[in-house]
């Protein structure tokens, strides 16, 4: 019968034997659920590993699982260690670099997170942006504008599109009045910058078509089989032009953000420098050669 079967069936019929995974479960009298060579699989193990509403068959399923996945990783860490037997030193050596590779991120993340001079302010962020401002270019085309959708049968679409269009408060107020009576979908986008391929993604237009509607000063209209669209562009930015300040402010913090969180590193670097020559535990050896 092969290994892994018989270290399966010897599970689960351990696990079925008791009505819950706390109780005890052992394969052996020494409390051991299977061995590769000198590896022992602990039968405590097993059971932390089973999940807490896990019972009966689903139980044992889970644990001949886990057990069978044990016998075949040691068995590959087996072969892996007679294979690159003659390697074992520098895989010892990565492993070891690894190591305090974790080590160091996790104390440079504690300085950074203990600091108290971490926060960006938004006027460093707003001088960043006035002293770099020709490092910030657009790749995309962005609007400010807000368009209007409504049904084909709305019998007041000549007196919406006009109020659209007036520049007067009181007027733009009954607008906003009459798309909110009836329910009309309404994308005003007059205070923030957004992609234009969103701000089309609510049109019906496709292709190239797209690009004729950037224009500025006026309501254009579209319709589909079942609506009505009147959109009004009212800003355009294009590939090239200056990212505007709020598209630039989240690069911003990032940038001032890993500037100081390698400053703080750095500074404590030297700390820890000047404080270990001064114990004299460093001693740098001049190459002769």
């Amino acid at each position: 019968m092969n290994v892994f079967l018989k270290i399966a069936i010897l599970a689960a019929a351990a696990i079925l034997s008791v009505s819950c995974r706390r109780a005890p479960l052992f394969l052996s009298d020494d409390g051991v659920a299977a061995r590769v060579g000198d590896a022992r699989l602990e039968m405590s193990e097993v059971q932390r590993s089973v999940p807490e509403n896990y019972h009966g068959a689903d139980s044992a399923a889970f644990a001949q699982l886990y057990v069978d996945r044990w016998v075949r990783r040691m068995l590959k860490v087996r072969e892996a260690e007679q294979m690159f037997k003659q390697s074992a030193q520098d895989i010892d050596r990565q492993v070891e670099e690894f190591r305090q590779s974790l080590l160091v991120r996790k104390l440079e993340r504690s300085y950074v997170d203990s600091a108290t001079d971490s926060l960006i302010t938004d006027c460093q962020v707003r001088e960043y942006y006035q002293a770099h401002i020709a490092d910030f270019k657009l790749d995309r085309t962005l609007v400010k504008g807000r368009i209007v959708r409504f049904p084909e049968s709305y019998r007041r679409a000549v007196q919406l599109y006009a109020l659209m269009s007036s520049p007067s408060e009181a007027k733009q107020r009954d607008f906003d009045d009459i798309c909110a009576k009836n329910d009309f979908r309404l994308v005003d986008e007059r205070s923030a910058w957004v992609d234009f391929a969103d701000f089309l993604s609510e049109l019906p237009v496709t292709g190239t078509y797209g690009a004729s509607l950037l224009v500025t000063g006026k309501v254009q209209n579209l319709r589909d089989t079942y609506s009505i669209y009147y959109l009004e562009i009212t800003d355009i930015l294009r590939p090239g032009d200056t990212m505007p300040f709020e598209r630039a402010e989240p690069i911003i913090r990032r940038i001032l953000d890993n500037a100081r969180r390698n400053e703080i590193i750095r500074r404590h670097e030297q700390e820890l420098i000047s404080a270990a020559r001064e114990r004299r535990d460093i001693k740098i050896y001049e190459n002769k050669d």
